[in-house]
């Protein structure tokens, strides 16, 4: 009989992390406001320290890539703020979009984590090698999912799974001081957000 794998056995196998983004990346509020042309304008709230955890990942030679129901312009800004090589919006089946993920980045399904919090998550969850669940996911998410993030989506839990997988990768502390190291070009391009600039 075959040993089952552990969580951290799973994530020392990531070479790409796919998020959901409304209730992982953010909080899970939808925010919509009138615009000056009558249009609505969606707002989202990012967690900086999801961001940084993003800038130390590409060091560890983590690709990302966010996959989302909705389409937002919120989402379009921020994930061009992290340089995040892969953003699916308007994905109603995910699994297309891990199908076409798969295939860019010449990777197997045990290779691949995904986060998410939601019942629509669970396709892809159900097949990838690291499936992750945030603290405040249903019931239904957390049931399939390897790993639990300790804080909640919006309030950290995508630093909580990059930290994860690091850390089961042994290079977390290294990653951490190759951030650090004034020298290091990656680091100086790390989540230079543009704002009303």
């Amino acid at each position: 009989m075959a040993q089952e794998l552990t969580p951290q056995d799973r994530a020392r196998r990531v070479k790409v992390l796919l998020f959901d983004v409304d209730g992982v990346l953010t909080n899970g509020d939808i925010t919509v406001m009138p615009g000056p042309d009558g249009k609505a304008v969606e707002v989202k709230s990012f967690n900086a320290h999801d961001g940084m955890g993003v800038s130390i990942a590409r060091l560890g030679g983590i690709k990302m890539a966010w996959v989302t129901k909705r389409k937002s312009q919120a989402v379009a800004i921020r994930s061009a703020d992290l340089r995040i090589e892969h953003v699916y919006q308007g994905q109603s089946h995910k699994t297309d979009a891990l199908y076409k993920i798969m295939a860019d980045e010449k990777c197997t399904l045990e290779e691949i984590a995904y986060v998410g919090d939601d019942i629509i998550d669970l396709p892809v969850m159900r097949l990838v090698g690291l499936a992750i669940a945030t603290a405040q996911a249903r019931p239904q998410v957390k049931a399939v999912a390897h790993w639990i993030t300790p804080l909640p989506g919006g309030q950290g839990a995508g630093r909580d799974a990059i930290d994860f997988i690091l850390d089961a990768k042994g290079i977390l502390d290294k990653m951490i001081e190759s951030f650090l190291d004034a020298s290091n070009p990656e680091a100086r391009k790390a989540d230079i957000g543009q704002g009303n600039m």
